[in-house]
């Protein structure tokens, strides 16, 4: 029948990421795009239409440029989004104006709902063979035959109420964009696109008293790729140059360039989160002023390295040394970690804490103690003995038994120092006396651990 014809295996994974790419490249008609699987999007046109031109035109520039990637489309508009999708198997290419949907889709077979194929197969066996014969029919006696969830499919295809799209992405706060003609790929045109969006951005934004903390710039390939980038901020940013200055830094450090390809025919700007300015008196204020550079340099190392990495330490309410320091990202904390109040020590006095605490305390070999609870006279540490010259120490600390889970004993900590005069912090995880056992219940002597190194 046909020589010629080719199957393949179908990829669900790389299908659906195909569709999410396209979801992507949609994102240039509106941001409210939502994905229908396996092979469906729903686009919320809603105050969008008028920038190409109107529907009409919109429709025919997205299915000719998706057919130009090499995709075969059909697509439809109407006031529902269960209408729009019911017309794109039937009757692509069409546009309903609201009221309209239920003389749009009379004449549809049944199939074309979606419903499943179950209830179709039970539609036409009842001879419910098209669309309007369905609609036709008392409402709760379909309700009663195929169930609530098909009842509100067919109103919804009808015009009568729709269910909310879900997009892949929520709605920005402030939103602004640049289309060109002619594509723009050098860093130049790149840099001074981002510069005139952020000075529109800043001004929306500016007029509700409001400044960013989270932004991402989109940018829009002729060939559809869509590449984003996003950088967040610790405090609300009001001035465009800090916004150039922070994606000028993100640019830079990409481990994977911005590939403009043939041209970039589109660049976005929005402003995903967003919160009220708080006026304070700067100029007066030395401490505020040093706060907000700090704020600003925390920005620029994290735009270029990530926010993950720029990290402050704040203090936690509890005795176990692994447990009292919480890390957490600058740009969300730094007010804390300004005001944090961390334990005194006198000057004159050794540190009873090392400055290099390890995450994991780590094992150390200990031939035998002076006395049951005293320190080891020497030890074993990564396969080198260290024999013990000066002991401070025992610094009992107990588990906290609120947060026990069974396993956590008694801790005897002991500020050592070797013959070479390197300084440790170890303990005995557990007592002699009774509270250590192995993996059989039977009593076991306590195990030893490395802790930290003083410097």
């Amino acid at each position: 029948m046909c020589p010629d014809l080719r199957v393949f295996d179908a990829d669900v994974v790389a299908d659906a990421k195909t569709l999410s790419d396209i979801a992507d490249w949609c994102d240039r008609f509106t941001p409210l795009v939502a994905l229908d699987p396996p092979h469906g999007l729903f686009l919320d046109i809603t105050g969008c239409a008028h920038l190409f031109g109107g529907e009409a035109a919109l429709l025919q520039t997205l299915v000719r440029a998706l057919a130009r990637q090499g995709f075969a489309v059909s697509a439809a508009i109407a006031g529902t989004s269960v209408c729009a999708r019911t017309l794109t198997r039937q009757a692509s290419g069409t546009i309903v104006a609201d009221g309209s949907e239920a003389a749009a889709i009379d004449r549809f077979p049944v199939s074309a709902l979606g419903a499943g194929e179950a209830i179709t197969t039970g539609l036409r066996r009842a001879g419910l063979k098209t669309i309007g014969d369905v609609a036709s029919r008392n409402p709760s006696e379909i309700t009663a035959r195929f169930g609530a969830r098909f009842s509100t499919l067919l109103a919804h295809a009808l015009g009568q109420g729709d269910a909310p799209i879900n997009p892949r992405k929520p709605l920005p706060d402030y939103i602004v964009e640049k289309r060109f003609a002619e594509p723009i790929a050098t860093d130049t045109m790149i840099a001074m696109t981002l510069s005139r969006l952020a000075d529109t951005l800043i001004a929306s934004m500016e007029k509700q008293g409001k400044g960013a903390r989270r932004l991402e710039a989109a940018f829009f390939r002729t060939d559809g790729v869509v590449r984003a980038i996003m950088v967040e901020t610790g405090r609300p940013v009001t001035q465009s140059a800090v916004i150039d200055r922070l994606f000028r830094e993100r640019l830079d450090a990409l481990a994977d360039p911005l590939d403009p390809g043939f041209g970039f025919d589109m660049v976005r700007l929005s402003a995903s989160r967003t919160e009220i300015v708080v006026q304070e008196q700067r100029d007066l204020d030395a401490h505020v002023h040093d706060n907000d550079e700090l704020a600003a340099l925390i920005d620029r190392i994290a735009a270029r390295i990530g926010g993950k990495r720029v990290v402050v330490h704040l203090p936690e309410d509890t005795h176990i040394p692994e447990c009292a320091v919480l890390v957490a990202p600058a740009q969300h904390h730094l007010a804390a970690a300004m005001q944090a109040e961390w334990p005194d020590r006198i000057e004159s006095e050794p540190p009873l804490r090392p400055l290099r605490l390890f995450e994991k305390p780590e094992p150390i070999k200990v031939p035998f103690a002076t006395v049951p609870d005293g320190p080891p006279h020497q030890f074993t540490w990564r396969r080198a003995l260290h024999a013990v010259v000066r002991v401070e120490g025992p610094e009992r600390i107990a588990m906290e038994w609120w947060r026990q889970d069974g396993k956590q004993l008694t801790r005897d900590y002991f500020r050592i120092e070797d013959a070479e005069g390197l300084r440790f912090w170890i303990f005995r995880d557990g007592l002699y006396e009774g509270g250590v056992f192995d993996g059989d219940g039977e009593p076991a002597s306590p195990g030893w651990y490395v802790h930290g190194l003083f410097a």
